[in-house]
């Protein structure tokens, strides 16, 4: 269990690197840790499902490279996945929130 959650953890931070522009970045001490390792645990369980469910290939072991790259996979792709859906829901990071004209406004 708790390798999972390492390799869970390390592949949210690498995933978090990668991907630029994301709606989680600015977030800083627990909160950025906490999200990260949602994120690459969601991610392992993306990759476990592409490659070990659905292709075939991959085992269970809980810290072999093979999972490890899955989980990365995973990561990148949930991440751009939960930035479109909370831009669109309307959560921007803050400073990064646009302007809409309005009355009174240009």
């Amino acid at each position: 269990m708790l390798g999972a959650l390492i390799l869970g953890f390390a592949a949210g931070v690498i995933g978090r690197v990668l991907v630029p522009g994301d709606v989680l970045r600015h977030m800083s001490g627990p909160a950025s840790w906490a999200a990260s390792l949602a994120l690459g645990v969601a991610g392992a369980f993306v990759g476990y499902a592409i490659f070990t469910l659905g292709l075939g290939i991959g085992d269970d072991d809980a810290l072999d490279l093979g999972g490890f790259i899955g989980a990365l996979i995973g990561v990148l792709i949930l991440l751009p996945l939960v930035t479109w859906l909370a831009r669109r829901a309307g959560i921007e990071p803050p400073g990064k929130r646009r302007r809409r004209a309005g009355p009174g406004r240009p």
